[in-house]
Parts: C-alpha cells; structure tokens; sequence
C-alpha cells in the first residue's frame, strides 16, 4: 500500500513539475516578446489590403522593438495565406493582415478550407473602408429610390459587376436585392478594377464595388454614389448616405486588421495592439492622410470589440451564402 501511495505521490509531482516547466517556459516567452521580426501574412497580391494596413504596420515596430515585415501569400481568395497563419506556431511571430473576406467569407463559402473564422485570435482591427453602390453619371438613376422603382419595374433587368462571385461586393448587393425584394443579374469580374472599368464602358448598370477603386472616378464625375453599406458615412464621403440611414436592413463596415494563430498568449495579442494604439497615438495625422487616398479612415478596434464585429460578419455571411449558392 505504501508502494502505491509512493507510486502516485512521484507522479503527481512529475506531473507537476511538467507543468510548471511548462508554464515557466510561456510566462519566459511572453516576457521577452518580441525576440525576432514578426511575419505579417497578406493573403492577397499587392493592392488594397497591404495599402489598408501597411500606415500602422510600418510604425508599429518602433513600439514592439522588432520591425513587421509584410509577407505576400496570394491565392484561392485569400484563403492560402490566412491559412498558413492558422497552422502557424502560435507564437506571435507569424499574423496576417486582412479584410473579413479570407477570414469570414472564404470559410463560408468554400467547403474545402480547413480553417474558420474561430482559427485566429483578433488582436486588432485597423483601418475602416467601405463598400458602395455606384452608376454611371450619365444613368437616370439618381438615387436609391430610383434604384428601387426601376428594379421593380424590370425585374432581372438590371446588371451589377462586382469583383467576383461569392465575394463580400456580390453577398451584400444579394442580401439588399433579397431586403428589398427585387432581382438584379450578377456579372462578376477578376476584381474591382475591371468591375469598375467595365461600368465606365457601359457594359453593367451599376457596380457593387470597395471605395477604393471607384475613388477617383468618383472625384472625376463619371461615377455616382448611391449608397455606403457601413453603419456610419464615410470621412471621404459624407454626402453619402448608408443603406441603414435609408431603411435598408443592413450594415457592413469594413474593417481591416491582424489576428494571430489561435491559442496565441493574450499577452502577445495584447502586445501587439498595444503597440497598434501607440502608432495611432502618434501618428494619427500621417496614418490618416495616407488612408484618405484610399477613401478610408482609422478604424481602431480592440481584440474583444474586432471579435465581435466579426462575429457579426459571420451571421451577416452565412446569410449571404445561401443566396448566391
């Protein structure tokens, strides 16, 4: 009896010292974070996205002692690269950089991806873009009401462009056809530039497109606004009205940030938005300037407040599968 009591003493302490060898070894790591330059994953080709957080990503190194180093991994709608981070040590040296698109509604829409939006850890989001509804400033179309009337008079009839099926731009044009109970066709480009050089020449009635490509011809006059999708109006736009402020139901900012494999410290994510926050601090006017060319603006967002937009972005999503399947 002894032997067995002496048995089990010797493995409760093994045990314990396993486990606090191992809790030495994360409070050790944690502590002297960062060690080494942190791996920041686009999952997309150079465009938008670097562009919506390469102002606080370039800074941010000043604050963590280590520079962040953007790293491009294109492909299958973003979900190679987020996927890589999702496999990644969770050890805060390798992020991604990313709208909801490869996070929410890639994992949504594509069956074969083997990651979901619980894979990560949010630490921070960033910046806030938008999605709007555009038209040629030659169409009759004037406004939303305009919109409206003749999607009702010609069901199907109206053509949208957007930067590709089963893309954020198509799900939200389908869950505000479904909200106002009208039928538009779908023609989907290889992104929003040809989606918007494909309205300009005629070729649609009107694009579902991010701000940042139809910027530009906006300020030139050859594009009309019609609507914003987020909850707020834009800095860049505030003659613009959202889809909620004209009794649609539904709102979609769009907020660009960076998460973490899951299972990464809390300490190590709260270390890289604290380091987030002081770029911001510091550099408000400089980061701000360089997202108004983009038709952005800061959108800073904690871990707990980024989760739960996209949490929402989700229940949004899932909505917005079903319609375009």
């Amino acid at each position: 009896m002894k032997n067995i009591s002496f048995r089990y003493l010797t493995l409760a302490t093994l045990a314990g010292a396993v486990f606090t060898f191992g809790s030495n070894a994360v409070h050790a790591q944690t502590q002297s974070y960062p060690n080494k330059p942190i791996q920041l994953v686009i999952p997309f080709a150079p465009g938008d996205t670097d562009r919506m957080v390469r102002p606080f990503s370039d800074k941010m190194g000043e604050f963590l002692g280590q520079t962040v180093v953007m790293n491009f991994k294109p492909g299958a709608g973003g979900a190679v690269g987020a996927g890589q981070v999702a496999n990644s040590k969770p050890d805060g040296y390798t992020i991604v950089g990313t709208s909801p698109g490869s996070i929410v509604v890639v994992p949504l829409a594509n069956k074969d991806v083997t990651y979901s939006t619980e894979s990560f850890e949010p630490i921070a989001a960033l910046s806030e873009g938008g999605f709007m509804l555009v038209v040629p400033s030659s169409s009759t179309i004037k406004d939303m009401k305009d919109l409206v009337a003749v999607s009702k008079q010609s069901p199907g009839k109206l053509t949208f462009s957007t930067s590709g099926s089963k893309g954020i731009t198509h799900m939200l044009a389908e869950i505000l056809a479904q909200d106002i109970k009208v039928k538009w066709t779908h023609i989907p480009y290889q992104g929003s530039g040809p989606a918007i050089t494909a309205l300009l020449g005629g070729h649609v009635d009107m694009a579902s497109t991010a701000i940042g490509p139809a910027q530009a011809h906006i300020a030139a006059g050859t594009l009309r606004p019609l609507a914003v999708f987020g909850d707020t109006r834009l800095n860049a736009f505030p003659n613009v009205p959202t889809l909620k402020e004209l009794g649609y139901n539904i709102g979609s900012p769009v907020y660009y940030g960076i998460l973490a494999p899951k299972g990464t410290p809390k300490e190590i994510i709260n270390a890289i938005y604290d380091a987030a926050k002081k770029s911001v601090d510091k550099y408000n006017a400089q980061i701000s300037e360089n997202l108004s060319t983009l038709g952005a603006q800061i959108g800073l967002l904690g871990p707990k407040e980024y989760s739960e937009y996209l949490t929402k972005q989700k229940e949004l999503f899932a909505q917005g599968v079903k319609l375009v399947e």
